[in-house]
């Protein structure tokens, strides 16, 4: 199936477990990848047949600026959740990086990926 892959979208929010997250705040950065048949829009070449790069943009900032969440886990879910309303998306996978995560060590990184089908 065909993919439209957005990476790095990165977006200062508020969210994490710890009471200093939620009142400092820090960079989030999310990748996305949809599944959609594109052929219509591959032979039409009509904006109207599209799925709009920048519509799937906003609706990640949406939620991701829209609310708090205690774990990225639940936030890469409600950012699923809000790209499968499309009914043209089959499937999606979001893969959330918070580079500030608290770990036990000097430097690391942390993210986590889900993948999610239209039941």
């Amino acid at each position: 199936m065909d993919r439209i892959i957005l990476e790095d979208l990165s977006f200062f929010a508020y969210h994490g477990l710890h009471e200093e997250e939620a009142r400092l705040g820090q960079r989030f950065h999310v990748d996305l990848t949809v599944w959609a048949d594109l052929s219509k829009v591959g032979a039409s070449d009509n904006y109207e047949d599209a799925i709009c790069y920048a519509g799937l943009t906003r609706t990640v900032e949406e939620v991701v600026m829209g609310r708090r969440f205690k774990l990225i886990e639940r936030l890469a879910q409600a950012i699923a959740d809000a790209i499968l309303t499309d009914e043209r998306i089959e499937r999606v996978a979001v893969r959330v990086h918070k580079p500030g995560a608290p770990l036990p060590i000097a430097t690391g990184h942390v993210s986590i990926a889900i993948e999610r089908s239209r039941a």
